[in-house]
């Protein structure tokens, strides 16, 4: 595993395609005290056929509770759940680390659908 300055070795197309990143809406973020790292606690709406995800987002830097609700998101709905204290994390919610390394969610130009696929 390269550091995330290191660009990753190259991959194919089909190796891209298990990766299925779809983009949620954040119904309710809450403080994750209990979180090794200083985190939040994020339910995030993927539509009808996914469903509502629990995820834990170290976003506390660059975040505050009150602007994540409402907030499109994306994130890797695929991967297998993680135990986080006492949660189950079950999404992967993506984001880039800023010149200090504080994570900044990824973000979309327009609203879409939830469930949609990245691709």
């Amino acid at each position: 595993m390269s550091d995330a300055s290191t660009p990753s070795a190259p991959i194919t197309y089909g190796d891209f395609e298990k990766v299925d990143i779809r983009v949620g809406t954040i119904v309710s973020a809450e403080p994750f005290p209990e979180a090794r790292k200083p985190a939040f606690r994020l339910v995030i709406d993927f539509g009808p056929e996914i469903g509502q995800k629990k995820s834990s987002a170290q976003i506390t830097v660059r975040h505050s509770l009150d602007e994540l609700v409402g907030r499109q998101v994306m994130a890797v709905v695929n991967f297998p759940p993680r135990q986080i204290g006492p949660m189950r994390s079950e999404v992967l919610t993506l984001g880039f680390p800023d010149a200090e390394g504080h994570v900044v969610l990824a973000a979309l130009s327009h609203p879409v659908p939830n469930g949609g696929r990245l691709f």
